[in-house]
């Protein structure tokens, strides 16, 4: 039987905008064991991994933008990853803000490292999350996780998992970006990803967009952890985000994708990111995630 290893991941420490904490709590009361479990998978739920609250760190935390917080979570949530392969299980991390890939992925990575492997990364957003402590306008962490595991960032961060680079650049597919900021986008042009465009998915349409992305992330990697940040779909359909940019993938844009993703047989590992519960609209948002995820684990039409 195909098992998946659920971790709750209640942080908004990345964040300026409160709320994506109570998003794995959400994304459980919309039914998440029992729909993923109707696909013939054994689910495992591992619970939440300890995240402090907000308003009991000390000042010194706020000004570092929780850096240090935000590092303990990302190692708890490393080896978590890395133990859920071990056990031959996918691990499916439930969020909580983006900052959390940098320990699920960093897991993974070393995981398969120990193999001789690389892995490849689809990263689903409305947002490039390259900044660097350098360029970012906010300094807050999770508008840079995907530098960080690039090798680029808080030296703290980047060592998450034993190795300075957890993904190469030439394996990663960056999807659905429509608001970066402008040192961001000439990272964004330097850093040697691929990256498409909501303009490009509506010029080449979800299917070419896809298969491209595959076929970055799958030349010579031992599978594909995908990343998706909710506020990628336009806040029409998922309104429970913290920061909604309109104009982003429609409900079939976003099942599709998905879709065509799982009939790979090649998804190691999945975060599911910045639902916010704060400001969905009677759960809208947090049924449609638990939606998406049983697309990505190989729910079909027919």
């Amino acid at each position: 039987m195909k098992m998946v290893d659920v971790i709750g991941v209640p942080s908004d420490l990345g964040a300026n905008q409160r709320g994506s904490n109570m998003g794995p709590a959400a994304i459980r009361m919309a039914d998440l064991k029992a729909k993923v479990e109707q696909m013939g998978y054994e689910v495992i739920d591992s619970g939440d991994t300890p995240v402090p609250i907000r308003d009991s760190l000390p000042p010194d935390q706020k000004r570092d933008h929780y850096l240090t917080a935000i590092r303990d979570i990302c190692q708890d949530l490393c080896h978590w990853s890395y133990k859920a392969l071990e056990k031959g299980r996918l691990p499916l991390a439930i969020g909580g803000d983006h900052s959390l890939a940098m320990g699920t992925i960093a897991g993974v990575a070393q995981h398969f490292a120990q193999k001789k492997q690389d892995i490849g990364l689809i990263w689903v957003d409305a947002h490039a999350d390259l900044n660097t402590p350098e360029s970012s306008e906010s300094g807050n962490i999770h508008g840079m996780p995907l530098s960080t595991l690039l090798g680029v960032g808080h030296d703290s961060l980047v060592a998450i998992g034993g190795r300075e680079r957890k993904v190469k650049p030439e394996q990663v597919a960056l999807i659905g970006i429509r608001n970066l900021d402008s040192k961001e986008k000439q990272i964004l042009k330097q850093s040697g990803i691929s990256y498409f465009t909501m303009r490009d998915i509506d010029e080449l349409g979800m299917f070419q967009v896809m298969k491209e992305a595959i076929q970055i992330a799958s030349k010579d990697t031992a599978g594909i952890h995908l990343s998706f940040d909710i506020d990628a779909i336009d806040p029409l359909y998922a309104p429970g985000v913290s920061t909604p940019v309109a104009g982003g993938l429609n409900f079939r844009e976003a099942h599709l994708l998905l879709e065509i993703l799982a009939e790979t047989g090649q998804l190691t590992s999945i975060d599911f990111v910045e639902l916010n519960p704060y400001t969905d609209q009677s759960a809208t948002s947090a049924n449609l995630t638990v939606d998406l995820i049983c697309s990505a684990l190989g729910k079909s039409i027919i």
